[in-house]
């Protein structure tokens, strides 16, 4: 791990970026913080085998989501310990709304994933990890017709899960 790290730092800078991307422009973690949080978890956590490349970047971003729902789930529990009571609807806040949106999303995947696994994973490596619907396909080890057809599929059902008006 620690060899890899140095060599796809800049690519995790990547990953990083897509996933502070939407978030408020006063957010906590910046993308250096986010890279070396998601990296602690890998290393101080259960011994874990990484297959190849893509695998390692699947994982690192991953965790990077994780660590940003901790996060907002965090934040919004202070903001509750405050006396303030907090739906998704009622958010006004921008901070607020922001923390919401990373929850709902998280949310929203894991049922996702409830349905259909491959498809949460296929969003988890384009959207968050920033793959190629080709690299996207030998990460999962399927062609990239179903990488496509997933995807398609999966934003098309995420939007009317997290809109559905």
């Amino acid at each position: 791990m620690n060899e890899l790290l140095p060599l796809i730092y800049e690519e995790l800078r990547h990953v990083a970026r897509k996933h502070l991307r939407g978030q408020r422009a006063n957010h906590t973690l910046q993308t250096t913080a986010l890279i070396h949080e998601a990296y602690l978890r890998l290393v101080g956590g259960a011994r874990v085998n990484v297959d190849d490349h893509l695998h390692f970047v699947s994982l690192a971003s991953r965790i990077m989501r994780q660590v940003l729902v901790d996060h907002a789930r965090a934040r919004l529990a202070n903001k509750r310990q405050g006396g303030l009571r907090v739906t998704l609807s009622e958010a006004q806040d921008v901070a607020i709304q922001s923390e919401l949106d990373v929850l709902a999303i998280d949310e929203a995947l894991a049922r996702l994933a409830e349905l259909d696994e491959q498809q949460a994973h296929v969003v988890e490596l384009r959207y968050f990890g920033g793959l190629s619907i080709e690299d996207t396909a030998l990460a999962l080890h399927i062609s990239a017709a179903t990488v496509k057809r997933d995807w398609t599929m999966a934003r098309t059902w995420l939007r009317g899960e997290l809109h559905p008006d």
